[in-house]
């Protein structure tokens, strides 16, 4: 296989976009990682869209064929591929068109990711979001995302002692890092108290353990590693990826506390970058709820299970730490657009990799790891980054 580099990126602002459509955001995020790339529309390849769920929030289904046209791609009849799994659509599109790339069926592609969530009601939205989970076993039943959460994070509450606190430390850090993020939804910082004391969603998750419903896209341009210097002088390459799926509902899993398929995307993408959890500097996790966070960094290895909430409540996670996470604010204050949050996820290590995360930036960042998930840890991807010096 070859080795790969990232060598653009762009995104939109991520939030209740009102005055752009679906289209404009996939667009804008995917010229402007072409251009940041420098690269004429001639020499992409092939482009691969992650999307979860256009045809419920927009009635647009055929989503890759849609940004092709829109882009000018389709004048020149590349293959466009429209890639689903939930919320971790669009790591898995990353994944996808990084495996086209490492392969040589491809030179040039680009990944972008898009989701335009705000064009329905909030109850509309919490029914779309529910169709990540078994319809037959936990939906019918009246079970939505959140509540399903809100198992998970009372069950781990119970083994391991993981206070509502230590929950909210999450929500708090990630809203102080996203106040550093011109791009985040959400640029102010909160309180402990604003957490504990918010509007009760699903108990013992309130408004602000909860990521917000989003608009927004962004966008990746990769190539062969050995061409990456023709186009950018800071490119970034692709360490390793991993990709794993466990049971889609959690009455069927040994324990709801831990996400397995976490643990083997990891596994795997650590094997192929010839890494340990121990070497990476920054990491971007799936915290669309603040108790999934604290899953994520002991699923990935960053912390025993059972000690994350402590972790996070302790400032180990926190910008200026070992271990930085979630630096752009997360799913919890940049915002969620499900589609697009792991291109998201790539565009901010890929940032901070280069040295551009200006006052959010990691001192020295070398490694950084992007997890993104599906439904509730039915699909895990993680994508490995490494600097190149």
């Amino acid at each position: 296989m070859r080795e790969v580099a990232i060598i653009g990126i762009g995104d939109t602002k991520f939030g209740e976009l009102w005055d752009m459509s679906f289209r404009e955001l996939g667009i804008q995020a995917g010229l402007a990682a072409v251009a940041d790339a420098n690269l004429t529309g001639e020499e992409i390849d092939a482009l691969y869209v992650g999307n979860m769920s256009a045809g419920k929030y927009i009635e647009q289904e055929h989503i890759g064929a849609l940004i092709a046209d829109y882009s000018g791609m389709a004048r020149d009849h590349i293959p466009a591929t429209r890639v689903e799994a939930a919320g971790a659509s669009g790591g898995l599109a990353f994944r996808q068109g990084y495996m086209a790339v490492a392969s040589g069926m491809h030179d040039i592609v680009v990944v972008g990711g898009a989701e335009k969530m705000t064009d329905v009601g909030d109850v509309l939205s919490t029914e779309i979001q529910a169709t990540a989970a078994d319809q037959q076993w936990e939906t019918t039943f009246g079970a939505t995302f959140p509540s399903l959460h809100a198992m998970i994070a009372r069950r781990h509450m119970f083994e391991y002692g993981t206070t509502r606190e230590q929950l909210a430390s999450v929500a708090v850090k990630n809203h102080k890092h996203g106040s550093l993020n011109p791009k985040a939804q959400f640029q102010k910082e909160i309180k402990m108290e604003m957490v504990t004391r918010s509007a009760p969603v699903a108990e013992p998750l309130g408004m602000f353990d909860c990521a917000p419903v989003s608009d927004g896209a962004a966008a990746v341009v990769l190539c062969p590693l050995e061409r990456a210097r023709k186009y950018t002088d800071t490119p970034v390459k692709v360490l390793g990826s991993g990709q794993a799926s466990d049971t889609l509902a959690l009455a069927h899993r040994n324990s709801i506390t831990r996400f397995d398929a976490t643990t083997m995307a990891a596994k795997r993408a650590f094997k192929q970058a010839g890494i340990t959890a121990a070497d990476v500097q920054l990491a971007e996790v799936h915290d669309n709820f603040t108790i999934s966070e604290i899953l994520a960094i002991e699923d990935l290895g960053f912390f025993p299970k059972g000690t994350g909430g402590k972790a996070t409540q302790d400032g180990m996670t926190a910008l200026g730490s070992k271990l930085a996470v979630n630096t752009s604010g997360g799913l919890k204050a940049r915002g969620d657009p499900m589609g697009a949050t792991g291109i998201a996820q790539v565009v901010e290590l890929v940032t901070q990799l280069r040295g551009e995360a200006g006052k959010r930036q990691v001192a020295g960042a070398q490694i950084g790891l992007a997890h993104n998930v599906g439904g509730t840890g039915a699909t895990a991807v993680v994508n490995v980054l490494g600097r190149v010096n």
